[in-house]
């Protein structure tokens, strides 16, 4: 099936998993105190560069609670595949799993099947990253097809940063013009 991209500035899909911890969480809408939301997809256990790269969020997350962005974290592993990894990465931000091929689609990421993994249950998503604003239009998006190709954190934070203060202004979407 081919996958159709999102395109920024569009409503984001509202998408449903099971949260670590009990309950569940919806992609795209924020909790607490953030008005936006950062979605980070990752590609699950079996990835030492997810951990990692998840592990960086971990150490620079109160940088965009200051920007009023929370920060969530979703595979599609099972309960105890999340568990294992989150549990490396010690994660004190929101982390979703069970993220189904439908979902994977509909968020028009790129999406590997066992073969691309050492010790992988079935297919998998490789990486996205989502920030969705307070009103679930997509602001920024990266989806790559290999773990070591994502945003530098640094740079992140600093054009949210700009974006963030630029939304008095009007600032636009970027990327959405047809």
């Amino acid at each position: 099936m081919p996958i159709t991209p999102l395109v920024p500035g569009s409503t984001f899909p509202e998408i449903t998993v099971p949260q670590l911890g009990g309950g569940a969480m919806t992609l795209g809408l924020a909790g607490g105190d953030h008005d936006w939301q950062l979605v980070i997809v990752y590609r699950g256990k079996h990835c030492p560069v997810c951990t990692g790269y998840l592990q960086q969020f971990e150490k620079r997350r109160a940088e965009f609670d200051e920007l009023g962005i929370e920060l969530v974290a979703v595979s599609s592993d099972c309960e105890d595949r999340a568990s294992d990894q989150i549990a490396q990465v010690k994660s004190t931000y929101r982390v979703g799993y069970g993220l189904s091929v439908d979902q994977m689609q509909q968020m028009g990421l790129m999406i590997s099947g066992p073969h691309n993994g050492k010790d992988v249950a079935g297919p998998f998503a490789e990486p996205g990253l989502f920030v969705v604003d307070q009103d679930r239009n997509l602001r920024v998006m990266d989806i790559s097809n290999v773990p070591f190709a994502r945003p530098d954190i640094n740079t992140l934070l600093l054009g949210l940063n700009f974006v963030r203060k630029k939304m008095n202004d009007g600032y636009a979407v970027s990327g959405n013009h047809m």
